[in-house]
Formats: structure tokens, sequence, C-alpha cells
């Protein structure tokens, strides 16, 4: 968690002049930020076709790790098969469970998201991330993740 807070704390001092969280001043709420909190809250309850909407098919995706999902992910397409693949891995149990925080500044959104998922094993990811979002014209045209415990996802991922 340390790690993670470091990671967060570095990228928040790089945005700070910016940044506002939705609680501090919900009357001037960025467009990146309603971009990135509806394609969070899609995802949450399980309707893709908004998800899906909301990214712009040339998207840039930076998934962190050395397993089977993490890399470079150069369009919808691509991110949309890594999904699968993690929905597979996960026997369907893949939770977004809690997003603690936003911040942005410009067309950059930075958040923390709780992850959870267990597989058929019993192997279980509980996990924060802090996601990096750039939004141009209503879409998310990059991502990059960072991980709490990169080990913990290298494990539940797998080779």
């Amino acid at each position: 968690m340390k790690t993670l807070v470091t990671i967060f704390t570095f990228i928040c001092i790089g945005l700070s002049a910016g940044a506002q969280t939705i609680e501090a001043d919900k009357q001037h709420i960025d467009e990146p930020i309603e971009v990135v909190k509806e394609f969070l809250t899609a995802y949450m309850i399980g309707d893709h076709q908004t998800f899906t909407e909301l990214i712009h098919p040339d998207v840039i995706w930076i998934q962190p790790g050395d397993n089977r999902i993490s890399g470079i992910k150069r369009s919808k397409s691509e991110l949309l098969q890594m999904g699968a693949k993690m929905s597979e891995i996960s026997a369907r149990t893949l939770r977004l469970t809690d997003v603690k925080y936003f911040a942005a500044h410009g067309n950059t959104v930075v958040c923390i998201l709780h992850w959870n998922a267990a597989q058929p094993s019993g192997v279980v990811l509980d996990i924060d991330n802090v996601d990096m979002y750039t939004v141009e014209n209503g879409k998310i045209i990059m991502a990059k993740i960072f991980s709490e415990e990169i080990a913990e996802e290298n494990a539940f991922w797998g080779k």
C-alpha cells in the first residue's frame, strides 16, 4: 500500500495545480471527470454499451505487470479482448467495488479504484489501483494503470 500511496502522491503533485475532488466542488466538475465517472459506473453496473461507447477506437491502454493481461493495448478491440480474458481468468468474478477518489487537471483524470476477484482454485485478488485517464471529445483515449501490489496481480493473472 505504501508504494501505491507514493505513486498516487507523485501523480497528484503533478496534477495539483488544477486538481479538485468531486466532493469539493460538485458545481465545477470537468467534463473529463464526468466521462471517467460514467465509464466506471457503467462498468460497475454491467452497462456494456455505455462502457464501450466511452472508449476511443484507437485507445492506448497501459496495463502493468508481467502476466497474461499486462502490456500496451492499442485499440478498443485489444482492450475488450483483455477484458474478456480477465473475465475468463477470474471465472467472471472480477468486480470494481469502490472508486475512492477523483482528481483532474485539464483532460487528465486520476482515481483510486478497488478491485476484487476470486478464481475457482481459491486465488484471490483484493487490490487498489491508481488509474490515470486522458479524455478527448468525450472519449477515453489513453489509460495508464498503476497497481498497489504488482506481484499479487502477476500471481492472480498468471503467465
